[in-house]
């Protein structure tokens, strides 16, 4: 329209200032040529390195995506050759140690929560940034969409086509469950764009050698997080028990083929499982409903034949639920993972990048609701041989699962406290970054 701009206007929220910047020659030059950069960048599709403590990393937006101390850490070296990580290659020589502590860049909680809705015959519809919940058309529960990060549709339940339009397009997952806790699918909007990484996994899952070696990682390390559960938890912890345990942990790192590793990992559940009842804390004398009281003896599923098992099939199943959530919200392929080989349906990256969480999450929601009586021998029913939660069951499990994942751990690598709903995301992130060779090892988590 003729119009001619001569300036732009800078302004700063925070401080509430407003900047003149005159558009002259140099900063058109200046500006195209950055475009230009950027381009390239783009084009050589090698992601550059983080920038090094910049004071600019705490009020960027995507520095939970990046995680710049992180990965500038681990690609140092400065986290040391710990036997729980797996190494692609040999430290680069005059590499240094960074000093002092990794800077907690990411929130320790996540603001959203996630929604469980397991009430049979519910209907969720949406009015405007709502979600609406009703039952035979009375309205029971409104939830504003700006503060949940997940929708988890738990048995018979409807939702609208609208709701989940509105849900994709704000990259709110929707997961869904059988009544009995079976976690089957999940609706997302198109938020996996990381092609590169895709094409990353799809490479090295091919390779045998990095296959078996993460695989020994993830087994070595849900192994010693299992220990460290016995010693924390358990009344009277075997001395036999947790040297075995240790000697397991470090026979998986030296397993020679991923049946020696299977077996390696079958043999310390069962001598973990075979203790479990020592972390439970109940009486059970004189419970009226032997079947549906806490004496576990040995695990069992498919179906889960007592009250112990159908708690940790259950809080297993929302555990692997939140595992597949982290991998897309990475960008990662859920389906294609190392130690869990690819099968039919089955989210196997979901369940490799959960393995070391098994006793530190799911099995540790379970002792507490048992332990804390947030669960009962009520809230069980018997179908067939099959033992399963009742609604009020589920409720209370669901409960103490999501306030272990509230909870905040210490990462043993950075020295920062993050609730585990944090710590699987970061986990994640981290496993990209090795994939994509821009950190040296990858941390399985072991906690202290």
């Amino acid at each position: 329209n003729g119009y001619l701009c001569d300036e732009g206007l800078v302004y700063y929220f925070q401080t509430k200032q407003r900047i003149r910047v005159p558009i002259n020659d140099q900063l058109l030059t200046e500006t195209l040529g950055t475009i230009l950069d950027a381009r390239a960048v783009a084009a050589a599709g090698i992601i550059p390195p983080p920038l090094d403590a910049s004071p600019k990393c705490p009020g960027c937006s995507l520095v939970g995506i990046c995680l710049p101390d992180e990965t500038s850490r681990l690609a140092e070296g400065a986290a040391g050759q710990e036997r729980s990580q797996l190494t692609l290659f040999d430290r680069p020589s005059g590499s240094r140690e960074r000093k002092g502590l990794v800077r907690r860049l990411v929130s320790a909680r996540d603001d959203l929560r996630p929604v469980y809705l397991n009430t049979h015959g519910l209907k969720v519809g949406k009015s405007g940034e709502v979600l609406q919940v009703r039952d035979k058309e009375a309205l029971k529960q409104e939830i504003r969409m700006g503060e949940i990060c997940q929708l988890n549709l738990m048995g018979n339940i409807q939702i609208t086509t609208q709701a989940v339009q509105s849900l994709c397009e704000a990259n709110i997952p929707v997961c869904y469950f059988s009544q009995g806790g079976w976690f089957y699918g999940i609706t997302m909007g198109m938020n996996t764009k990381n092609v590169f990484l895709r094409k990353a996994q799809y490479r090295l899952a091919e390779e045998d050698w990095f296959v078996l070696n993460l695989a020994r990682q993830l087994v070595s390390g849900k192994i010693k997080n299992h220990r460290t559960m016995l010693q924390r938890n358990h009344i009277e912890p075997k001395a036999v028990t947790l040297h075995q345990l240790k000697t397991m942990a470090e026979r998986a790192e030296q397993a020679e083929n991923a049946e020696e590793l299977l077996g390696i990992e079958g043999n310390a559940a069962r001598l973990y499982f075979g203790d479990f009842s020592g972390m439970i804390k109940v009486e059970q004398a004189g419970d009226r409903q032997k079947r549906f009281g806490f004496d576990f003896t040995k695990r069992n599923r498919r179906p889960p034949r007592d009250a112990v098992n159908a708690m940790l099939s259950y809080a297993y199943s929302i555990l692997a639920k939140d595992c597949t959530v982290a991998c897309y919200a990475v960008g990662f392929d859920p389906m294609i993972g190392f130690y869990h080989q690819p099968r039919f349906g089955r989210p196997s990256l979901a369940l490799d990048l959960m393995e070391p969480f098994r006793p530190l999450i799911a099995e540790s929601a379970v002792l507490s609701a048992i332990n804390n009586r947030m669960v009962q021998p009520k809230d069980f029913i018997a179908v067939g041989p099959a033992i399963s939660l009742t609604a009020d069951g589920r409720k209370g499990l669901i409960h103490a699962y999501e306030r272990r994942m509230d909870t905040l751990v210490t990462h043993p690598l950075f020295d920062y406290r993050v609730s585990y709903r944090r710590l699987l995301e970061i986990q994640a992130r981290l496993l990209a970054r090795f994939l994509q060779c821009e950190i040296k090892s990858y941390p399985v988590f072991v906690t202290r």
